[in-house]
């Protein structure tokens, strides 16, 4: 029993000495806990975290004191915004998801980072929140700071609805229903902005933007009148973006009231946001002007609405078109129309738009698409149109207009219109067209046409006369003598035009018919009838040609001697010609004595190596030897390219032998031998000399003479003839093709034979004209090795048409050069100055470009279009040389004178020089021009509308500048340098407007 005792004793014992120790240690921690508190409750958070952490291992697991612990060590980490605070805070929430402290842990963590501002942070801690287990008071706080925090992060619906549970809270229902009427504010929900911010209003501890808003609400509510009355008022206590934006609430409710004029001053004190407006803004102060028919300010504003792609600017554009209209400005007006109707927001307005732009681009014409095309898609878009019989017969004057005869045939041909003047018209206008562009074969079907659809009109009887006239340029003269004179029967001829020039044509076809007293008759009746000095002129020169053809001599000389008083042009031909005139009467005096006239008085005529030629011929018949070698010798000297040369030379050889002076005629002979190698001449040549040597016993000379002579072959020549002949017969009768295969077979055999030069003159041109010019070329070239013959000139134009034809300009040069120097036809001596002018111009050599420009322009009958021709080379070379000045006044000439695409081009120039001067407006003029006169020739149309861009512009109109560019780089897009010099621009100048129009978009490429 007492040991029994002993042992309960020591097992007390040593339990209360247990519990003792615990005890101490438990008692030991909690002082720590309640000190890590206490620096927890001062904000010494690194101290009691540093305490927290240490000892909250030491309690039990089950120990409210262990979870306390880790929930203020991660406390103190979040308030010490440490990075691991979120994750020990969630380490917390793990370890002790049963501990009174959790619900209260995201209160207060999520109530720490709102205090802070921290709104995303305390979301995210609020959301973890069971709402039911919280007190009512803290319910209430809870909500609105969870509104709150919504607000901040921009997620309004859920703010609302946490704003809503506190509308009417004592201590927050003035905050919720402001936020609440704020947010349905910034929604667009104005009925409950209205509704709360109202409550509100009169509340000092609210910001003063409640009457703005208030105010605001009324304009975005149609309440425009209250909006004013609320605005205005505090206008004056207001400045900067505040009054800004009041002002476009007056000016807006204003203009919504209609009352325009007292929305003026408002509109314009509105200073954008951020500075800037936008179109809308442009449009409202456009339109208020507008109302109040001051289209001039009007425009001011409505030009500035660019980049426009919605009602407000189909609206716009609709207006500003009809501003311009009043203002008379029909271009810009065209082009603020065109965009209208590109428009389909509102479809009355676009409709109208269309109309009025048809109507305008019949009227000044269309610089995008030709008039015709704008008026045939009207007309497509609107067919059941109350206007379109108006707008049909703009079609039709629209294709006269542009001078697309073609196009109004064809519509005619389709229409009721058919049978009318109207058709027969155009059908004689297309025939016109059609001869002037030398396609007299279709000319004549249009005047079939015309003649066919038409009883007796005057366009019936002026396409009997241009029919004539294309069948006489077609060389069926019969055809024209019977057109000239169903033409003459007419009664409606005599009120034509033409009917003054019946008679000279007349004339010319009996000429060219080789009837010359019928001829000569009527060239005197033209001349007794007709005051035009020029075709008078003429008409003399072919009545004495006429008379000559006669071998009436003695009546040829009166008209010859008419047109050498005339003194305007063919005077040195008509003094040839009385020369001759006076030899064939027999009177070889006068005739030398006419002939020395004509050498002394006409210096630079091309007919000077004739009248040498035929003064020597006459001193031979004078027996006047010496005289006669000397005018020979004039021939030689002075016209070493002249086809006479080797005439002269065997005509010298023959004045030598007829006075037995044999050495220095076989001397001439053999220069034309040589010289002239292949020509009848050099035929000739060897067959008087074979005669001197034969004469003198000196045959063996003869031989060695012939032997050199590789054009003649004693033993083959009369086979070389009979094949040389046969050739011929094929080539004269017009069989090309057997002609080709004859001529190749002799040039095989004979390639050095007497009639070589003829054979490949002749394989050439039947080859050309079996337009197989690639195999042509050589045999040209042939001709052209050897020295001048009557076959030179003719293969020289062959063979520079021939390049000119592949646009090979280097090539073309060297034989064009050869032909000016050589060419003894003054035609072709044009041709040949006027291709050189043009091919160094396309080569860049300018300065020989302008020489020969100069050059060419100086001949006395060049024809005007040769001429015109010069004029733009001098203008072009300068230009591009940088002589601006030179430039422009060529360029002057050139559109005084200019037809078609050089009119067009001139133009441009003209619009171009303006705008460098600074005359804007007149510019615009030019290029107006260029669209409505001439708008067939799209690459000047689309370069003067970047001028016309550039204009606008520098006007000030910053809509038409950035349309017209838009619709350059549309419409124009097959010219590459137009749509990048568009492009350029179009970004200079959106780049300026978007600094203060917020509607402009930069497209950065």
């Amino acid at each position: 029993m007492k040991l029994l005792k002993i042992i309960l004793f020591l097992c007390l014992f040593s339990s209360i000495k247990g519990f003792t120790q615990e005890s101490i240690i438990y008692t030991h921690d909690l002082v720590d806990f309640n000190h890590a508190m206490k620096l927890y409750e001062s904000k010494d958070y690194v101290a009691s975290q540093l305490i927290f952490e240490k000892i909250k291992t030491s309690f039990d697991e089950a120990s409210e004191l262990k979870a306390r612990s880790y929930y203020y060590e991660a406390f103190c980490a979040i308030r010490l915004k440490q990075k691991n605070g979120d994750d020990l805070m969630n380490s917390f929430f793990e370890k002790f998801p049963t501990s009174t402290k959790r619900n209260n842990a995201f209160l207060e963590v999520g109530n720490y980072y709102f205090n802070n501002r921290s709104y995303a942070y305390a979301l995210k801690w609020f959301n973890k929140i069971n709402e039911n287990s919280l007190t009512l008071y803290n319910q209430e706080e809870f909500n609105f700071k969870k509104a709150y925090a919504l607000f901040a992060v921009g997620s309004f619906a859920n703010s609302r609805k946490y704003f809503s549970r506190l509308l009417n809270s004592e201590k927050f229902g003035a905050q919720a229903k402001y936020y609440y009427g704020y947010m349905a504010y910034q929604e667009d929900d104005y009925d409950e902005a209205d509704r709360y911010l109202n409550q509100v209003a009169d509340d000092q501890n609210f910001d003063d933007d409640i009457p703005y808003y208030m105010a605001n609400i009324k304009f975005k509510t149609g309440k425009f009148k209250e909006a004013i009355d609320a605005a205005k008022p505090l206008l004056e206590e207001s400045n900067g973006i505040q009054r800004s934006e009041l002002s476009k609430i007056v000016g807006e409710s204003y203009f919504n009231l209609n009352e325009f004029d007292n929305a003026i001053p408002y509109l314009l004190e509105y200073e954008g946001k951020k500075g800037k407006w936008n179109n809308t803004d442009y449009y409202l102060l456009g339109y208020a002007y507008y109302q109040q028919k001051n289209y001039e300010e009007a425009m001011t504003w409505f030009t500035k609405i660019i980049d426009g792609n919605n009602a407000v600017s189909q609206n716009a554009y609709y207006h500003l078109g009809e501003c311009y209209l009043k203002s008379d400005k029909k271009q810009e007006a065209l082009n603020a129309f065109r965009n209208a109707k590109q428009m389909s927001f509102d479809e009355k307005i676009k409709k109208d738009a269309w109309l009025n732009y048809a109507k305008l681009s019949y009227e000044i014409g269309n610089p995008y698409k030709s008039v015709a095309e704008v008026i045939q898609e009207y007309l497509a878009a609107y067919p059941d149109d109350f206007d379109q019989s108006e707008v049909r017969d703009y079609l039709i004057s629209a294709y006269l207009n542009a001078n697309d005869y073609e196009g109004a045939l064809n519509y005619l041909k389709n229409s009721t219109a058919k049978n009318n003047d109207e058709y027969h018209k155009v059908a004689f206008l297309y025939g016109t067209q059609l001869f002037k562009d030398q396609n007299y074969s279709e000319a004549i079907k249009n005047f079939d046409l015309a003649i066919e659809t038409s009883e007796n009109s005057v366009y019936k009887a002026r396409s009997l006369f241009w029919r004539g006239e294309a069948y006489y340029r077609l060389k069926s003269y019969d055809q024209a003598l019977n057109s000239f004179r169903r033409f003459g029967d007419m009664n409606e001829a005599k009120e034509t035009k033409e009917n003054s020039l019946l008679l000279y044509h007349l004339a010319y076809t009996f000429f060219q018919m080789k009837d010359y007293s019928q001829s000569g008759g009527h060239f005197n009746e033209f001349i007794g009838s007709s005051d035009n000095s020029e075709l008078i002129n003429d008409s003399y020169l072919r009545l004495g040609d006429c008379y000559f053809a006669l071998s009436n001599y003695f009546k040829a000389i009166p008209p010859y001697e008419k047109v050498i008083s005339a003194n305007e042009s063919d005077v040195d031909y008509a003094q040839l010609q009385i020369a001759f005139c006076y030899g064939y009467m027999g009177d070889t005096e006068k005739k030398i004595n006419a002939l020395n006239r004509f050498a002394d008085t006409n210096l630079k005529s091309t007919l000077r190596d004739d009248a040498f030629y035929e003064l020597g011929n006459s001193y031979v018949k004078m027996n006047k030897t010496d005289d006669a070698l000397k005018a020979y010798d004039q021939v030689v000297e002075y016209y070493p390219m002249s086809s006479l040369v080797p005439k002269s030379l065997l005509k010298q050889g023959l004045v030598y032998f007829n006075n037995d002076q044999n050495d220095p005629a076989l001397a001439k002979y053999k220069l034309v031998v040589n010289n002239y190698p292949g020509t009848e001449e050099a035929k000739e040549a060897v067959a008087n000399a074979k005669q001197i040597y034969v004469q003198q016993g000196r045959v063996d000379e003869y031989e060695q003479f012939i032997r050199n002579v590789d054009f003649v072959n004693v033993s083959d020549e009369e086979i070389e003839n009979t094949m040389f002949a046969s050739a011929e017969q094929f080539y004269l009768s017009n069989n090309l093709e057997k002609s080709v295969e004859s001529f190749q077979k002799y040039l095989d055999r004979f390639p050095a034979g007497s009639n070589a030069l003829t054979a490949h003159f002749y394989q050439a041109d039947a080859l050309s004209r079996l337009n197989q010019d690639e195999k042509a070329i050589p045999h040209y070239q042939f001709i052209l090795e050897k020295e001048k013959t009557p076959y030179t000139e003719k293969s020289l134009v062959k063979v520079v048409e021939f390049y000119l034809q592949k646009e090979n300009w280097e090539e073309a040069l060297k034989w064009l050069n050869r032909l000016e120097k050589e060419a003894e036809n003054e035609p072709n001596i044009i041709f040949a100055q006027s291709n050189l002018m043009k091919g160094n111009y396309a080569l860049k050599n300018f300065e020989l470009a302008v020489e020969y420009a100069e050059k060419i322009s100086a001949r006395p009958k060049t024809d005007s279009k040769i001429i015109s021709d010069a004029q733009v080379i001098i203008a072009r070379s300068a230009f591009e040389t940088g002589n601006l000045e030179k430039a422009r006044d060529a360029f002057k000439q050139v559109e005084e004178n200019a037809t078609g695409e050089l009119k067009a081009e001139a133009i441009y120039y003209d619009a171009f020089f303006k705008h460098e001067e600074g005359n804007y407006k007149l510019s615009n003029v030019s290029v107006q021009k260029l669209a409505s006169d001439y708008s067939p020739y799209r690459y000047w149309g689309g370069k003067g509308l970047v001028i016309m861009a550039k204009n606008f512009y520098a006007l000030e109109d910053a809509y038409q500048a950035t349309y017209i560019l838009e619709s350059v780089i549309e419409k124009f897009s097959e010219f590459e340098d137009i749509v990048e010099a568009s492009r350029s621009e179009l970004m200079k100048i959106k780049e300026k407007e978007a600094k203060t129009n917020s509607s402009v978009i930069i497209e950065k490429e």
